[in-house]
């Protein structure tokens, strides 16, 4: 197939766009470069059908031209910069809500059938059924990333009811693994090499969230487009359990050969404002189709830590 992905240059864009190639398919990757790296595509430069386009889902024109003759479109473009979206605060309504009319707009405009959308377990809020499933409501989102991510599937759903889109959402959880580029590993490890000896843990250490590695977020979406058939079809995209920040906080230190660093709690239950300190996600609807995360939160944080240890190691000598 003619795949087009929005943000693939990105964490988990750049995981997809090596994957979708892997397997034969004509790859665009369309990209501003503000968070994402050429480095993350070099597998992918030179193959066939594979193709980046630098720049911005903002800029209508140019997102006109680039998507035309393609089959299907991956959207996971978005600000990843949480604590930036609370400072300047239509961060998210341009690069979330925005960007993402724009998205549809060409689609519809191009004739372009179906999209594959990166939503957030962010869209819940602070929900009373736990773990969440995905018919959960109302959805009472409290930071402006998951107000964007919610207006984003709202918008996403009346241009399947009116012009004939099928859709595909996926409510992530915190995703880990190679090419991360934000999230607490990645804060983690950027803080101890800049003191070895104390690492600042946002928030009282006991916050718990579900990890799931980038690998398999990969898998999880993939068997979802190819494996369920509605007009809009919408799933959690996680593992069962959640991992606490404090003991992903000691294990990144142990694998960084630190494990005399001290922990710094910042003492309160939510680490940042709009945080979620607990999130459970019931993941029975995907499941129900055959398809689960096989590593459990622990194993993905471990794996991640290692990769992401050496990676950015990597990339400071380069």
């Amino acid at each position: 197939m003619r795949l087009f992905i929005a943000g693939g240059a990105g964490f988990i864009g750049s995981n997809l766009a090596e994957r979708l190639v892997e397997e034969g398919h004509a790859v665009t990757v369309f990209d501003n470069f503000s968070v994402g790296s050429r480095e993350f595509l070099q597998d992918c430069q030179g193959k066939p059908g594979f193709s980046i386009v630098a720049d911005d889902l903002l800029d209508f024109e140019a997102l006109n031209r680039a998507i035309r003759s393609h089959e299907a479109v991956f959207h996971l473009a978005a600000n990843s910069n949480i604590p930036e979206g609370m400072r300047k605060t239509n961060t998210d309504l341009r690069l979330g809500t925005l960007a993402t009319y724009n998205l549809l707009e060409a689609m519809r405009l191009n004739q372009i059938p179906q999209l594959i959308f990166a939503s957030s377990s962010v869209v819940y809020g602070e929900p009373t059924v736990v773990p969440t499933p995905e018919d959960y409501g109302p959805l009472l989102p409290i930071s402006l990333y998951g107000a964007s991510k919610l207006a984003c599937e709202g918008l996403i759903s009346a241009f399947c009811h009116n012009y004939g889109l099928q859709a595909w959402i996926f409510r992530f959880a915190n995703i880990c693994g190679r090419h991360g580029t934000h999230g607490a590993i990645v804060d983690f490890i950027h803080k101890l090499g800049r003191d070895p000896s104390c690492l600042e843990v946002l928030g009282d250490g006991k916050q718990a969230k579900p990890y799931l590695h980038v690998h398999e977020c990969v898998d999880g979406m993939l068997f979802g487009w190819r494996n369920s058939h509605d007009p809009l079809n919408y799933f959690n995209l996680g593992c069962e359990g959640a991992t606490e920040a404090g003991k992903i906080a000691r294990w990144t230190a142990d694998l960084m050969g630190l494990p005399g660093a001290k922990l710094a709690y910042t003492g309160t239950p939510r680490g940042w404002p709009g945080d979620v300190p607990q999130v459970r996600l019931d993941c029975r609807k995907l499941k129900g189709l055959g398809w689960e995360a096989r590593l459990t939160c622990d194993e993905a944080v471990k794996l991640a830590i290692n990769e992401l240890v050496q990676e950015l190691a990597c990339r400071s000598l380069s």
